[in-house]
């Protein structure tokens, strides 16, 4: 990708989070755009650090690890955030990384990062990963099962920042969008980790604090 092709998606998509911020009578501040990075390698994600993009997202700790810290030591500000799914063994790593974790769906999870921060002193701020179509293939933990996994998360001391969700696919995503935003508002969390590049507009306007784009940004994955 080139330095123009870059700098011009980063601009279309910040122009569109804004006005979709102005739209709900929200500030474009109030949302963080995550570039999401994953299958891209170091030389398709520099053009966009070189346009001024701080925050990404990866779905694998292995091939977060493989890229990031050399790109982290160029550009110091960067943040990095988990947004694929966690596998318990792999938590210690995940602490170490990333700044942020957005699929703790399980006790066990809760538990090992538990376990990683204490042992480390890193903090990731965390997301509660919500099944909100109750799709059998996807992670998350299910709706009724939501506030006993939060209490849990709470009493193990992890920094829950709010909720994750993926929509089923080819559907409106708005009604699932609202649910989630309903179910932050009933736990006391702001943080509304929704939206990718087909439906973030939609998600900035009902509350998402964090929107996912990874294709609006990249290109299509090959």
């Amino acid at each position: 990708m080139s330095a123009e092709t870059a700098s011009a998606r980063l601009a279309d998509i910040q122009s569109r989070i804004a006005q979709a911020t102005k739209i709900a009578g929200r500030r474009a501040d109030d949302v963080t755009l995550i570039a999401v990075s994953k299958t891209h390698d170091a030389a398709a994600i520099q053009p966009l650090i070189d346009a001024g993009q701080r925050v990404f997202g990866e779905n694998r700790v292995q091939e977060a690890a493989a890229k990031w810290p050399a790109l982290k030591t160029a550009t110091h500000d960067i943040r990095l955030h988990l947004v694929g799914q966690l596998q318990s063994n792999k938590a210690a790593d995940a602490v170490a990384l990333f700044d942020a974790i957005h699929s703790v769906d399980r006790p066990s999870l809760v538990a090992a990062l538990a376990k990683a921060m204490a042992e480390s002193g890193k903090r990731p701020d965390c997301f509660i990963q919500v099944n909100i179509g109750n799709e059998p293939q996807k992670g998350g933990v299910a709706v009724a099962e939501l506030p006993a996994l939060l209490a849990e998360a709470q009493a193990a001391g992890l920094p829950i920042a709010g909720l994750m969700a993926v929509p089923p696919f080819e559907v409106d995503s708005a009604p699932y969008f609202a649910l989630l935003a309903k179910l932050a508002r009933e736990a006391g969390l702001d943080g509304l980790s929704i939206g990718m590049s087909d439906d973030f507009e939609v998600a900035v306007t009902i509350g998402a604090t964090h929107v996912r784009v990874g294709t609006a940004l990249f290109g299509a994955r090959a």
